[in-house]
């Protein structure tokens, strides 16, 4: 699974952040990281001014095998706390959207594709 970050003016990117963030996306979206096969990463303040609460935001934007892309995001007043709302958010939703595309596939009502004949004795 690929994890890219992007940052916008009023947030300093540098690899510790960046390494900080794929840890927090990878933990949670671990056990359906295989069906996952990239994850974007938004990070922005509203105001550059400290003293705003709940001015951080993170976008996640995931791509899913065979599915349109899913998209959560968090606000919080750390970079911290937005990063591991999202994420929870962003593993919660694909979950649920697996789910529903497994329920979906059980359920199938049509005959199944015709196999090859065999030859009568």
């Amino acid at each position: 699974m690929q994890v890219q970050i992007n940052t916008d003016h009023n947030i300093k990117g540098n690899e510790a952040l960046a390494v900080q963030v794929r840890g927090v996306v990878q933990s949670a979206l671990n056990r359906i990281s295989d069906q996952t096969t990239r994850v974007g990463v938004h990070l922005s303040a509203e105001s550059s001014l400290k003293s705003s609460q709940n001015d951080k935001r993170c976008m996640m934007e995931a791509r899913l095998e065979g599915c349109q892309p899913i998209a959560v995001t968090h606000q919080a007043a750390t970079l911290d706390q937005a990063v591991d709302g999202a994420a929870d958010k962003l593993a919660r939703l694909i979950g649920s959207t697996l789910g529903r595309r497994h329920d979906q596939k059980s359920r199938r009502t049509d005959p199944p594709p015709p196999g090859p004949k065999l030859a009568e004795e």
